[in-house]
C-alpha cells in the first residue's frame, strides 16, 4: 500500500499549483520527491539543508510575510531539534506554518534514537494554539494535509507514520468518528492503531472512537460517548503513552471516570529491531492491547472498583 509521505508529495506538489501563498520548505530529506515542483517553483520549494532551526525560522518569517509554508522533515528534527523556534518563532510571534513529520516514533527502527519522537505530541502539547492530525491510511493523510493548509495562517501539525490502518475512514479535521458502540466503557483509537484497536476489543462490549484529529481534543464526542457507554475510558495513541489523559480528564471532569492511557513507553528500547517489534515491545499489537483494555474494563465493571461519585479520579499512564 501507498504510504502516507507517498501521498505527501504529489498533495503538495498540487497545492503549490493550486494556491500561490504555499510554500515548501525542507531540510534535505524529502528533496528528491519534489525535483520538479522546485523547477517549477524556484522561489516556493526550498531547501535549507540539514539546518532544521533555520528551517522553522524561515519558515516564520515566510508566514510574517502572508505566505502559508509547509514545513517537513522527520519528526525528531521538525519537533525536538528546533523545539526553540516553533516555541518563539512560530508560537510566540504567532505566525502559522504547517509543519509535516514523518518517521512517527519509531518507524525506522534502524536510524536509531536520533531519528525516533515518540515524545512530539506531548511536546507540542506544552505549547497554546496547536492543530494537530494523526492520520491512520494515506487517504486520510491526503485530506488533512489538504485541512491543514487551507485552515488560514493556523499552526498546524500532521505527523505521518508507516504504519497504517488497511481503509481509510471520512474524517474532517475536527470530530472523533464512533466506529463501534457498546455499554461498558470507551476506547479511543488514534490514528494508525485503529487496527489493532478494533481487534482487540473484537466481542468486548465498549464504544470505539477514532481520532485523527487530537489536538483540540474533541470533548463533546467522548463526553457522548461516555453517556451511553459509561466513564471508564482508554486512551491508545501512537506516540507518548498518557498523552491525552489530562485532555480525557478534563472533559469528564465534573463525573466520576476512570482513564487508562496507552502508548508508547519511556523506557529506549537499545536493540533497534523492526517495527513491528517495537510496537509489541510496547503493547500495542493486538493481543496486548486485548489483555490490557479487557483487565481494564472488567476492573471497572465491578462495583467495589468504581470511584465514587465523591472520591478522587484515578488517571493512569502505562
Amino acid at each position: 500500500m501507498e504510504t502516507m509521505r507517498d501521498r505527501f508529495a504529489p498533495v503538495v506538489t498540487r497545492l503549490l499549483e493550486e494556491d500561490p501563498r504555499v510554500v515548501l520548505l525542507l531540510a534535505e530529506i524529502g528533496a528528491a520527491a519534489f525535483t520538479e515542483a522546485a523547477r517549477r517553483h524556484p522561489d516556493r520549494v526550498v531547501n535549507v539543508g540539514i539546518r532544521e532551526q533555520l528551517l522553522v525560522g524561515a519558515a516564520a518569517g515566510m508566514a510574517l510575510t502572508g505566505l502559508r509554508p509547509v514545513v517537513h522533515t522527520f519528526a525528531s528534527f521538525l519537533v525536538e531539534r528546533p523545539f526553540e523556534q516553533v516555541k518563539l518563532d512560530l508560537g510566540h510571534q504567532d505566525a502559522g506554518a504547517v509543519l509535516v513529520s514523518a518517521a512517527a516514533s519509531f518507524d525506522w527502527p534502524a536510524g536509531g534514537h536520533t531519528h525516533m519522537a515518540p515524545g512530539d505530541v506531548a511536546l507540542l502539547n506544552t505549547l497554546d494554539g496547536w492543530t494537530v492530525h494523526v492520520p491512520g491510511h494515506p487517504d486520510e493523510a491526503g485530506t488533512l494535509l489538504r485541512h491543514a493548509v487551507a485552515a488560514g495562517d493556523d499552526k498546524v501539525y500532521v505527523r505521518l507514520s508507516l504504519q497504517a490502518n488497511a481503509r481509510p475512514l471520512p474524517v474532517d479535521g475536527e470530530r472523533f468518528l464512533t466506529v463501534r458502540e457498546g455499554r461498558g466503557g470507551v476506547v479511543v483509537a488514534v490514528g494508525p492503531v485503529l487496527d489493532a484497536v478494533l481487534a482487540a476489543t473484537e466481542g468486548l462490549d465498549v464504544t470505539v472512537l477514532y481520532a485523527t484529529t487530537v489536538r483540540p481534543f474533541d470533548t463533546a464526542a467522548l463526553r457522548r460517548a461516555t453517556e451511553a457507554a459509561g466513564t471508564d475510558v482508554v486512551l491508545v495513541e501512537p506516540y507518548l503513552a498518557g498523552t491525552s489523559v489530562a485532555a480525557a480528564n478534563d472533559a469528564l471532569s465534573d463525573v466520576p471516570h476512570r482513564v487508562l492511557g496507552l502508548g508508547v513507553g519511556r523506557r529506549e528500547l537499545r536493540r533497534y529491531g523492526r517495527l513491528e517489534e517495537h510496537v509489541a515491545a510496547h503493547g500495542l499489537d493486538a493481543r496486548s492491547l486485548r489483555e490490557r483494555i479487557g483487565a481494564f474494563t472488567a476492573a471497572g465493571a465491578s462495583p467495589g472498583l468504581r470511584p465514587s461519585s465523591t472520591g478522587p479520579d484515578r488517571a493512569t499512564a502505562r
